[in-house]
């Protein structure tokens, strides 16, 4: 019992279950309780919470990333650019994004280490550097801000399996939500490398002196969290079959949020990745339940904003209770 108590997303979990049980009660008649209603949630939790276990691992290790919502953007629009406008094969267009997404991780993370500097500076600058250039690029080759036809890119097909099927009526995605979110638990609860992640954001010149290569660890996971968007970038390029220069604005903030619901601490040290997909999966919840409850539009956000900090507020009453239980 004391091992469930300690575990930090046991908030994260109390606010899931909080939440269904709201929307249930007040939008199961509209759909909410369907299957269809479950699919549409899970698929918007599954793509936001593909990030969010990446930006709680990085959080985890003492640092933000704010750049990932416009690195979505800059890889969606890669990808459709070299196979809209030069014939590129889909597949190669999706490595160049996901080599061009871990140059810029690396660049942020030895910025970081190299000038410490804060990476809340360091990343926003990178937001409006990728925002900015994309959109130049993107109006300077087509004259528009979206560029679609992925449709007829080569191999197109391949990848509409692998990124963009169904299985029922639920999307792939959520298998590979699922997936990475076991081997990033795995890999920050069972290796070395996940220690180092825990010493490298809870005391890092502690676990310099140990012998633990902070700058390298913190580098590899500003690293994954560019992966990571790439990968929601390809997601969508691939579902919509074409990108936008705007797509991806705010998801910075609804992952590092989703992270905060699932416990991780915004210090550094402690967190969970299963906390940052149930955090996620509370965000999923929220936003479609808002829209089967038939809540006018005009009030999406402010709806939104105090559901999420209701789901806060337990997670944190939780968290309170697991501390005096401790005692």
């Amino acid at each position: 019992m004391r091992r469930v108590l300690n575990r930090p997303e046991l908030g994260a979990a109390c606010g899931v279950v909080a939440v269904w049980l709201f929307f249930a009660g007040y939008a199961g008649g509209s759909g909410f309780l369907s299957q269809a209603g479950a699919a549409t949630y899970l698929e918007i939790a599954s793509e936001l919470g593909l990030l969010a276990v990446a930006v709680s691992m990085l959080m985890i290790a003492g640092e933000f990333d704010l750049s990932v919502g416009s690195m979505i953007a800059a890889c969606g629009m890669t990808i459709s650019l070299l196979c809209d406008r030069l014939g590129w094969s889909l597949w190669a267009a999706i490595a160049v994004a996901a080599v061009l997404s871990l140059c810029v991780g690396m660049v942020n993370g030895l910025v970081v280490t190299r000038t410490k500097l804060p990476s809340f500076i360091v990343t926003l600058g990178t937001l409006f550097i990728l925002s900015g250039s994309t959109i130049g690029v993107t109006r300077l080759v087509t004259g528009r801000t979206q560029v679609g036809g992925l449709r007829q890119a080569l191999h197109y097909g391949s990848a509409e399996a692998l990124f963009a099927s169904r299985i029922g009526v639920f999307s792939v995605s959520i298998l590979w939500w699922m997936g990475i979110t076991v081997l990033a638990s795995w890999v920050l609860l069972r290796t070395r490398f996940g220690n180092w992640i825990f010493g490298a954001g809870g005391a890092p010149d502690a676990a310099r002196n140990l012998g633990v290569p902070v700058a390298r660890v913190k580098i590899t996971m500003f690293m994954t969290t560019s992966l990571s968007a790439c990968l929601i970038a390809t997601f969508q390029a691939v579902k919509f079959t074409g990108s936008d220069v705007l797509r991806g604005t705010g998801k910075e903030l609804e992952a590092i949020l989703a992270a905060v619901l699932g416990g991780t601490l915004l210090t550094g040290g402690h967190g969970s990745v299963l906390g940052a997909a149930l955090g996620a999966l509370i965000f999923g919840m929220v936003q479609q339940g808002i829209v089967f409850a038939g809540v006018d539009s005009d009030w999406y956000k402010v709806f939104l904003g105090v559901m999420l900090i209701g789901a806060v507020l337990v997670n944190t009453y939780v968290r309170g209770r697991m501390v005096e239980a401790r005692r």
